[in-house]
């Protein structure tokens, strides 16, 4: 449902708003479209690679941020929303005093280090995590994306070619420990992600 608003916003305007809500939104062709909540899987596997992230010591805690860091990323097609919320971003230190006042990172800072989207169940979210957010964030000079794929049982992990400015992927099953080249120290198996949280 779009939120009611007499006119379109410029996202400078979008970063202004406010509604006396704790609502997050995407601003869509200058539209405000309110984001649901997430589901608590997807939130548990966000805060445990928050944990397992802070204890392995690969990043410093305040960089790491689950369902609260908002990126402002190219519009490549009309209905592509002007922001994501990706379900785990890590920060590099730059951000923490470009992002006093919003955590939001917008198109004149440099990009975050990490982010990762967890796949919700339907066609929809699967095309936005494997195809549009995919080309938004490559756009956006992310050089590391991870699709976390519970209902395939993958972790996909795309680099950024800096040649070609396209995501090269790589998918890790199973026992295969993840290569990130953000993160060369982590020792993380496909099977220790996509397990969070089962019994």
């Amino acid at each position: 449902m779009i939120h009611a608003q007499s006119r379109k916003l410029t996202f400078a305007e979008y970063l202004k708003h406010e509604d006396d809500t704790d609502n997050r939104y995407e601003l869509i062709e200058g539209e405000l479209v309110p984001l649901p909540p997430e589901s608590p899987e997807n939130d548990f596997i966000a805060q445990e690679l928050f944990w397992l992230f802070a204890i392995a010591r690969l990043a410093p805690r305040q960089l790491i941020r689950p369902h609260t860091c908002e990126i402002q990323v190219p519009i490549l097609r009309g209905k592509d929303p002007a922001n994501r919320y990706p379900d785990l971003v890590i920060l590099s230190k730059p951000h923490l005093s470009l992002m006093k006042n919003r955590l939001t990172i917008t198109l004149d800072m440099p990009p975050p280090q990490l982010v990762v989207e967890v796949v919700s169940p339907g066609k929809v979210n699967r095309e936005n995590d494997y195809i549009h957010k995919r080309a938004q964030y490559a756009a956006r000079g992310i050089p590391e994306y991870w699709i976390v794929d519970r209902q395939e049982r993958v972790v996909v992990i795309l680099n950024l070619n800096s040649e070609s400015g396209q995501y090269i992927e790589t998918k890790f099953r199973e026992r295969n420990i993840l290569n990130s080249l953000a993160f060369p120290n982590l020792e993380l198996t496909a099977q220790q992600v996509l397990n969070v949280g089962e019994s």
